[in-house]
């Protein structure tokens, strides 16, 4: 057939005068971009969190102390930051820091297990990189400790408290009226420990180090699972990332300076991330959200910073928009809404703009290996509701076959492939992952399967086989099968997801077991039950934990002999 995708059709989608933007523009590094807002708008906010507020110039001192810490410590371009962190402050000025003394940032999801951030960690450290992390004192207690002893390339852990930020009275104040997770720090054997408040922001030089940064030095390693093995992390270039941002504030038409973002996304997921570093490439003020579950703050933060940019995970707006006092706030200043990460119910998109305002709802598609953005609903133009729009600036795109890798013709569903300066430089140390990912003509496989309209509007239709949404978060059925699998009960295990009917969007995790014959046990398939919870929550991160078990004789079987899930779901 001929290709459909050649000629960019949904070209004519875009808004008026928007075009491609010259890859002149990507010869800069995301360190340069942002010193530049902070030399232009030192005395403007930068973060609110909860009632502190960080100005550019300030947020600008506090990163260059962070970076001149990594540099005196040994770290040279190249080597990694792990961010271990809830969404509060310390947060940002690691990610800003870290780039500036030319490093890599990896954030590291706070959920994992121990089990997990080891593995993380171990791999961030391979071919001889420094690692450094920055955690909370309640994940250095009872996580970090346990593996410590195992992280030969750990050279430097930096701690701080969800509230680390605020002044010790303040802090006292705190814990006088809300119980605040917290953790012993002490002393590891052949590792530096700081705290990030007593020994980072007071010990350091407040000068901008000088470090030759490139375009096509690596700036992120951001950890995304697979439908097999364990996590990859996808290397993204300052190219990679500076392109993706700059083609998103001029397809979006963001101006400097004139924006407030309020944003319950998490920082170690490259879409939260992304929209905290683009806020700061803009000069914009941005509401730090550390729990995004916490609807009643985020309502009260709305009235007193009037964002002008809402992002969330769908769960969330679900959750908004049955909050009383989310209908009754007046949301004139809001200009956007956007969604990402996972499907959000065409009708549950309509209640958010009926309370909104109609045309702020901005569907989008990405993923961690395209920096990250791929496909949006226009700004200004029409927004189909239920579809992540069409492709963006710079990016070329194609729907094929999965089996075949055909192309499909408009109108029928296929994997998305993409290619352009958006797509990742590969999987840290995963060669063969990366030949299978990123085809000879650049196109990343996305794994997703996608139908696209005739005006270029794509809709998602399924993912990978067995990925489940949990609230946001991607679980691969594959990876949690492997964790389960180790427990000696199990023989084999299928994972599939069933719809949450509390959480429209959002899936329950369940597991089909069948008990291994060489197993013993009484019978008690509730106090077995009991055991298998208890391994889950000790070798995954909560949301992977199945919610729902059930025993099964013998598990149903393609004829090739794998597990035939379609015949779970059916059941």
């Amino acid at each position: 057939m001929s290709n459909p995708y050649e000629s960019r059709f949904w070209k004519k989608s875009w808004d008026p005068g928007l075009e491609d933007l010259d890859p002149k523009e990507f010869e800069t590094t995301f360190a340069e971009l942002v010193q530049k807002m902070f030399d232009k708008y030192p005395d403007n906010l930068a973060l609110a969190f909860q009632g502190l507020e960080i100005s550019y110039g300030e947020l600008d001192r506090y990163s260059n102390q962070f970076a001149n810490m990594l540099i005196e410590n040994g770290f040279k371009k190249g080597d990694v930051v792990g961010i271990n962190l809830a969404n509060i402050p310390e947060y940002v000025y690691s990610v800003i820091g870290t780039l500036k003394a030319g490093c890599v940032v990896s954030g590291v999801s706070p959920l994992l297990s121990d089990v997990q951030m080891h593995y993380q960690l171990d791999d961030l450290g391979k071919g001889g990189k420094n690692v450094a992390l920055v955690t909370l004192d309640a994940i250095f207690e009872h996580r970090l400790k346990n593996v410590a002893d195992q992280l030969p390339q750990l050279k430097v852990v930096v701690a701080t408290s969800v509230i680390g930020s605020f002044s010790k009275e303040d802090q006292a104040k705190i814990k006088a009226v809300r119980e605040i997770p917290s953790g012993e720090v002490t002393p590891l054997e052949g590792k530096i420990v700081y705290n990030f408040q007593d020994d980072v922001l007071t010990k350091f030089s407040t000068d901008l180090p000088k470090v030759d940064i490139t375009p096509d030095d690596i700036g992120w390693i951001q950890y995304t699972g697979g439908t097999t093995g364990p996590p990859k992390g996808a290397m993204l270039s300052h190219r990679n990332y500076v392109s993706n941002m700059k083609g998103i504030i001029k397809w979006l038409q963001w101006e400097e300076g004139k924006g407030v973002l309020l944003s319950g996304f998490p920082m170690f997921h490259i879409a939260g991330l992304t929209v905290c570093q683009g806020a700061i490439a803009l000069g914009w003020s941005q509401v730090l959200i550390a729990n995004p579950r916490d609807s009643l703050q985020i309502c009260n933060e709305m009235k007193k910073y009037k964002p002008t940019v809402l992002v969330n995970v769908p769960s969330l707006y679900q959750i908004l928009i049955n909050f009383r006092k989310f209908k009754r706030l007046d949301h004139t200043n809001l200009k956007i809404c956007i969604s990402a990460a996972s499907p959000f119910p065409k009708e549950s998109q309509e209640v958010l703009e009926s309370i909104v305002g109609e045309g702020k709802l901005l569907e989008l598609y990405g993923m961690t290996e395209l920096s990250p953005v791929a496909t949006m609903n226009p700004s200004i133009g029409k927004k189909k509701l239920g579809k992540v729009g069409v492709p963006i600036l710079n990016v070329d795109l194609k729907i094929v076959d999965p089996e075949t890798n055909e192309l499909v013709p408009l109108g029928e569903p296929g994997e998305i492939c993409v290619k352009g300066v958006l797509v990742m430089q590969g999987y840290y140390n995963k060669p063969e992952e990366t030949a299978k990912a990123i085809d000879k003509d650049g196109y990343m496989h996305s794994g997703d399967i996608g139908i696209m309209d005739e005006d270029g509007y794509i809709q998602i239709v399924d993912r990978t086989k067995d990925m489940i949404i949990v609230g946001g978060f991607k679980v691969f059925s594959a990876k949690v099968e492997d964790s389960l699998v180790k427990h000696p009960a199990i023989g084999s295990v299928a994972l599939i997801g069933i719809p949450n009917p509390d959480r429209p969007g959002s899936e329950i995790v369940k597991a089909f077991i069948q008990i291994n014959p060489d197993f013993e046990f009484d019978g008690n398939k509730e106090v077995l039950e009991k055991d298998i919870l208890k391994f889950s929550k000790e070798n995954l991160s909560p949301y992977e934990v199945p919610k729902l078990i059930e025993f099964s004789e013998e598990l149903p079987l393609t004829a090739v002999g794998k597990v035939d899930k379609k015949v779970l779901r059916s059941g």
